[in-house]
C-alpha cells in the first residue's frame, strides 16, 4: 500500500457562514492530496496528461464526522489500496491540528486515452514507481 500526505490550511473563502469548510470543498482537498501524493512518489500527472493519458473520477465518497474550520492547518492522508490496472482508488482520511479525524472517503479514477477516451492500462513508469509499495 502506498501512502502519502499534505497540508492544507483553511482559507475563509472556502467556509461557511459557521467558518466550517464547507462539504463540496472536500472534493478540492481530495484532488490536491491525490495529486500531491502521485508527485510524492514521483509522478506527474502533467506529464501523463501530455502524453495523452487522462484520469477522469468515476466514484466519490465522502464521510463527515467533524467539521473543519476557518484557518486550521489540516493534514491529509492519502492511501492506495491496490496496484492500479485500468482503475485507481484513493483513499483519504482529513485531520485537523488536533490529530483527530475529521472527514474521510475515497475516490476511484479510470485512466483513458485523452484522444479515443478509451480505457488503458496506467502509464510503465507510473506502476514501476508504484510497485515497490504493493
Amino acid at each position: 500500500m502506498y501512502q502519502a500526505e499534505t497540508q492544507i490550511r483553511v482559507r475563509y473563502a472556502e467556509t461557511d457562514q459557521m467558518s466550517y469548510v464547507y462539504y463540496g470543498n472536500y472534493a478540492m482537498y481530495f484532488e490536491v492530496a491525490r495529486v500531491e501524493a502521485m508527485r510524492s512518489v514521483g509522478f506527474s500527472y502533467r506529464q501523463m496528461e501530455e502524453e495523452g493519458i487522462m484520469m477522469p473520477v468515476l466514484e466519490s465518497h465522502f464521510r463527515y464526522l467533524k467539521p473543519g474550520k476557518y484557518d486550521e492547518l489540516l493534514t491529509i492522508k492519502t492511501q492506495i489500496p491496490h496496484l492500479p490496472g485500468v482503475k485507481i482508488r484513493f483513499e483519504y482520511q482529513v485531520f485537523n491540528e488536533a490529530d483527530e479525524l475529521i472527514t474521510e472517503g475515497w475516490t476511484t479514477l479510470a485512466f483513458l486515452k485523452k484522444v479515443s477516451h478509451q480505457p488503458t492500462r496506467p502509464p510503465q513508469n507510473l506502476l514501476a514507481l508504484l510497485k515497490p509499495y504493493f
